[in-house]
């Protein structure tokens, strides 16, 4: 049995989680089924929690996020990070820390957005530097930062491989829109288009569950979701 702490737990991402994790009575692929040790919000002192847990889940602001990551590492505990927002320093901060705890850290814990990131790199590779790549993102009006972690993250693979392209992000705040995220290849002779829709908050929920299962009792390292998902 898994014990795990969730953090931000009077938010949205973390009663779905919480809910989940609830029905999460038998292991999938070989893993150990989850039991909640322990969650947590705003007012409530989380030290004791984390050293209770064998993995703290992390969707909050970036700086209780970093707080609570110094407390994972004080106590060794693994840590699985899904908040968005962080900047460069505090990333690095998580990258220095996941040489002591083990962590996954992703900007999208779905299996259908890491799969549009594999899809992502092999379009770009693919197509060279005769498409101009566009990035549209939407979503609800609750959501903080803009562009999105995940969209970032699509014009970080796209850069990676294309140190020259230049790819603008069009971020649309509205509604109740949970996340779409679509990416245009456009040259002179074609469009191509590849696009992810979230229906439901379950889909990243479901993907840091697994990823708890994934990274308690691995070695210290920074680990991805696509490790996680074997793809």
């Amino acid at each position: 049995m898994i014990k795990i702490c969730v953090s931000g737990s009077k938010g949205k991402m973390g009663a779905r989680i919480i809910a989940l994790a609830k029905e999460d009575n038998v292991g999938a692929n070989g893993r150990s089924p989850l039991q909640i040790s322990g969650d947590f919000d705003i007012g409530t002192d989380p030290e004791p929690l984390i050293k209770g847990c064998d993995c703290l889940i992390e969707f909050t602001a970036p700086q209780a996020t970093m707080e609570h990551l110094a407390l994972c590492e004080k106590y060794k505990k693994a840590m699985v990070i899904g908040t968005t927002g962080l900047s460069d320093s505090e990333k690095a901060g998580i990258k220095a820390a996941a040489s002591k705890i083990p962590i996954v850290f992703s900007p999208n814990m779905s299996i259908g957005v890491n799969l549009l990131f594999k899809m992502m790199a092999l379009a770009t590779k693919t197509l060279g530097g005769e498409y101009n790549i566009r990035i549209d993102e939407t979503h609800h009006t609750h959501k903080k930062d803009a562009p999105s972690g995940t969209a970032k993250e699509l014009a970080a693979i796209a850069g990676s491989i294309n140190a020259d392209a230049k790819i603008p992000i069009n971020s649309i705040r509205e509604d109740e829109i949970v996340g779409d995220h679509t990416v245009t290849f456009e040259s002179g002779l074609d469009i191509i288009k590849i696009s992810h829709s979230a229906r439901t908050r379950d889909i990243f929920a479901k993907g840091a569950l697994e990823a708890s299962k994934f990274v308690v009792g691995k070695p210290p390292k920074l680990y991805t979701m696509q490790e996680v998902l074997g793809i």
